[in-house]
């Protein structure tokens, strides 16, 4: 028999023994009262033969009926009291235990989606601690930096120049950025935000993007901002549209997400003068399109091509490029996303050098939100 362990029957899988499986419940049940049927009868037929009197065959057939009773009762309680007491523990945050799958009937089935159950709220409130982790730790830097240039001009220790004054502005910024971030993390999450799809020409749309993204590094390249955009100016951008006259139907601004964390992204981890290419074809269904980002950098090892797009994610240390500070680890989980919101996938592909992101959006076949 197929299934999980020990040859248990996984839930929803179909049953090899049409519909009844001989470890049933149900089974147990109609074994239990046949078998106090034959009990009773076997013993009629005994009293017949031996001329034993009716009273002490029918106190016989009692208590063997009851001992086999009780005994698949509590083959069949036991389990469930211990499945109260995980869901128990669950219910007062202790993601920890588990019930045991040694059944192969219903019971093991509720026992295995207990148990799954419990492994989705541990991994959901380790992610949630990372979160507030995460955000407290990367709140903290400009606030401490912002404070710390108050209380010197409050102080009396610096005068409130120009200089200083942009060093605050610049930690302002910064946490702009981040709660900026967060907020369209959690409309992304919340599905708040509407789509409003349209055609428009790839060319001139991704060109403005590239120009935006070295204009950005460019004012950027002489303030060490720390906020995880990109502070590269030795970059080269290239963009590939073919054909020129392409065009496709999905949410400009959203695509514009996409596309400006990609690049970030690479440019970020790309190796002193490297070459980031954009790259963009037409896809097989009507108005959809393939976005291709690509970089010279260290790539990315297989082993962690899953957790790419994960919130809070930064890589491995071989991945940190000359223009990374490490950033938030949210911008690529927002590109996710937001290529999620149009049906379309986003994903690491393979490469011969450095990283290939691969975004495919489905056009006019997919369903705005």
């Amino acid at each position: 028999m197929s299934g999980g362990p020990a040859g248990r029957r996984i839930p929803g899988e179909p049953d090899p023994w049409g519909g009844v499986s001989p470890f049933s419940i149900k089974t147990k049940l109609g074994a239990l009262v046949v078998i106090s049927v034959l009990i009773t009868t076997g013993l009629s037929v005994i009293a017949v033969h031996t001329q034993t009197e009716l009273r002490f065959i029918t106190v016989f057939s009692m208590i063997a009926t009851l001992l086999i009773t009780q005994f698949v009762a509590h083959s069949l309680t036991a389990p469930l009291d211990e499945m109260t007491a995980v869901a128990r523990s669950i219910s007062q945050g202790d993601y920890t235990r588990r019930t045991r799958e040694n059944r192969r009937d219903e019971l093991g089935d509720l026992a295995v989606t207990i148990n799954a159950m419990a492994d989705e709220l541990e991994a959901q409130d380790r992610q949630r601690k990372e979160l507030v982790a995460n955000v407290s730790h990367e709140l903290r830097t400009p606030i401490a930096g912002l404070r710390a240039v108050l209380e010197n001009i409050v102080d009396g220790v610096t005068q409130a120049d120009p200089e200083t004054m942009r060093t605050a502005l610049k930690q302002t910024e910064r946490l702009g950025r981040l709660v900026e971030t967060l907020l369209d993390l959690s409309r992304l999450d919340n599905g708040v935000v509407p789509l409003k799809q349209r055609r428009f020409e790839v060319w001139p749309y991704l060109s403005g993007v590239l120009k935006e993204a070295n204009m950005v590094a460019s004012v950027r390249a002489g303030i060490a901002t720390g906020s995880g955009s990109h502070t590269r100016t030795d970059v080269h951008l290239h963009l590939d549209v073919s054909p020129p006259e392409l065009t496709a139907h999905a949410d400009p601004e959203r695509i514009h997400q996409v596309v400006a964390n990609l690049i970030d992204n690479a440019v970020k981890h790309s190796p002193p003068h490297g070459r980031v290419t954009v790259k963009a074809r037409r896809g097989a269904l009507p108005e959809s399109l393939e976005l291709e980002v690509l970089d010279e950098g260290p790539g990315i090892p297989k082993s962690e091509w899953h957790r790419v797009f994960e919130r809070f994610n930064r890589g491995s240390a071989k991945r940190q490029g000359p223009g990374s500070d490490g950033g938030t680890g949210l911008g690529l989980a927002i590109a996710r996303w937001a290529v999620d919101l149009h049906g379309g996938r986003i994903g690491v592909a393979e490469s011969e050098r450095g990283c290939r992101i691969l975004v495919t959006l489905p056009g006019l076949s997919s369903v705005p939100s």
